[in-house]
């Protein structure tokens, strides 16, 4: 081989792994591309022919985007007719704390009416819908039951049900839905913070839910219901997903999103779970706790904390490290034996510092949808014990599930 027919070689071998090497780098990106989880609001070609003519109303806050941009103004960009727009808890820009009565008002950026769905008027009315052919719902949900979104989206259900009205769900992942716990709720025990007979955590996104709460019948003309859900696309319920929107004011990052399954159970408890703390739902503690080295003093911040426990008082406590909060996630349970441990340590000394009311609220029937729960704390139980008294109901409500799931 001559010198020239080297340097050929040599060119023509370079050129081919550069193709190669092109070919592997599109391929790879590709690979990226369509493993990039996109949530229903994303996938406008799936939905925007189905808008065309409709007197669109959306229920959405803060998480509803299309990437960096609201659905909202997306929409309303696009010339879609949009009527409405419905709030829920924490208002549609999410600017209201938890709890806090949100008005029916004008968006500044839009000029459209918003009606609020949260406090007496949770379900819209036929007034409501009298000028509406279909409702978007677009809210990032994180699968625990007592998360109020769901039951919001039960009376959307039933109200478009019972009025003609088209709804399309814009589904997005459930960040807890690698896993189901909790006992299955009582339907003798309904509130805004559970409706449905189904576990703490669920394990299912809300266009599942969705579709389970017509097929089951949980609503009223459930059969008359027109749904349809957009799907996520790449996506299977055990991919892990950091939400790029807070889903609400005091789940401010993922490790809140974790915890909150458990932690939101102290709500019915005497103790402060970090609102109105740089730690929402990261921590918990009391003014009147000992023993412990960390401390938070929880103070009102608009949009985010109206007068919570120990308002302005130094609390003893715990923040859960980053260790904590995967060794949790990865139990896949309901970490009922903190509020196990609390009870059996403490209840005795908040009687006789605080001298005042129970250490359980009512609230925590309502949160964990049963009777038993603080009784059987009360008795002595463990968490064994208590869990095993779940499993019956639990395992019907696995079996029911899978005809719903769109999810591997």
């Amino acid at each position: 081989m001559n010198n020239f027919q080297f340097k050929n070689l040599f060119k023509n071998t370079r050129l081919l792994w550069n193709q190669l090497y092109l070919i592997i780098f599109l391929f790879l990106i590709n690979i990226r591309i369509n493993a990039q989880i996109l949530p229903g609001a994303d996938q406008i070609p799936l939905y925007l022919n189905q808008l065309k003519g409709k007197r669109v109303a959306i229920v959405a806050n803060p998480s509803s985007n299309i990437g960096k941009v609201h659905l909202v103004d997306s929409l309303f960009s696009a010339n879609v007719n949009i009527v409405k727009i419905f709030a829920l808890e924490h208002g549609f820009r999410g600017d209201a704390a938890n709890g806090e009565y949100i008005n029916s008002n004008i968006d500044e950026k839009t000029q459209l009416p918003i009606i609020s769905l949260y406090g007496k008027h949770s379900k819209p009315s036929g007034e409501d819908l009298k000028d509406i052919d279909l409702i978007i719902f677009d809210i990032q949900d994180v699968g625990v039951r007592f998360y109020t979104y769901l039951t919001s989206l039960h009376y959307v259900m039933e109200a478009c049900a019972e009025n003609a009205v088209s709804l399309l769900v814009m589904d997005r992942p459930n960040p807890n839905g690698y896993f189901i716990d909790g006992p299955v709720l009582d339907p003798k025990i309904k509130s805004m913070v559970g409706i449905h007979p189904i576990p703490v955590v669920h394990g299912m996104t809300l266009g599942e839910l969705a579709l389970m709460i017509k097929g089951e019948k949980w609503i009223n003309k459930a059969n008359e219901l027109d749904l349809k859900v957009i799907l996520i696309g790449n996506y299977n319920r055990n991919m892990a997903y950091n939400l790029p929107v807070p889903p609400s004011p005091n789940l401010p990052n993922s490790n809140s999103i974790s915890l909150y399954p458990s932690l939101g159970l102290l709500e019915g408890t005497i103790m402060s779970m970090g609102r109105g703390t740089p730690y929402p739902f990261q921590c918990y503690g009391a003014s009147w706790l000992n023993g412990f080295k960390d401390t938070f003093t929880p103070l009102n911040i608009k949009g985010k904390a109206i007068n919570p426990p120990y308002n302005g008082k130094l609390c003893h406590g715990h923040i859960f490290t980053s260790e904590e909060i995967n060794q949790i996630k990865k139990s896949q349970l309901i970490n009922i034996e903190l509020i196990i441990e609390l009870y059996n340590k403490y209840q005795i000394d908040y009687d006789k510092t605080m001298k005042k009311g129970p250490f359980f609220r009512e609230f925590l029937t309502l949160l964990i949808g049963n009777k038993d729960f603080q009784k059987q704390i009360e008795a002595g139980l463990s968490a064994e014990q208590i869990r095993n008294s779940w499993q019956p109901k639990l395992e019907e409500f696995k079996s029911k599930r899978q005809c719903y799931l769109l999810y591997p």
